[in-house]
């Protein structure tokens, strides 16, 4: 009797096997939106922040702005030692 058992339950696996996930999927899904607390707060996004930010560091000192230009030679990084003046 065992045999015949196993050997139907070997053949059929994925037709007994899928029911028996979605039932745990379901009831799991739905343990999990009971207990846990799904609320996530508004925050504002990371672009407005930063502009605010900003405009609370220039209104303190509106004198001390700075110029929109390098202040140093980007090319002169990463420099070879034998193309250095030294």
């Amino acid at each position: 009797m065992w045999p015949i058992l196993l050997q139907f339950l070997r053949t059929n696996a994925p037709y007994i096997t899928l029911p028996i996930a979605a039932v745990v999927g379901v009831i799991g899904y739905n343990l999990e939106g009971f207990l846990s607390d799904r609320y996530t707060p508004y925050s504002k996004p990371v672009q407005d922040q930063r502009l605010e930010r900003l405009e609370e560091e220039l209104l303190k000192d509106p004198t001390n702005v700075q110029k929109l230009k390098y202040k140093e030679n980007v090319l002169g990084k990463n420099v070879s030692p034998s193309l250095q003046n030294n």
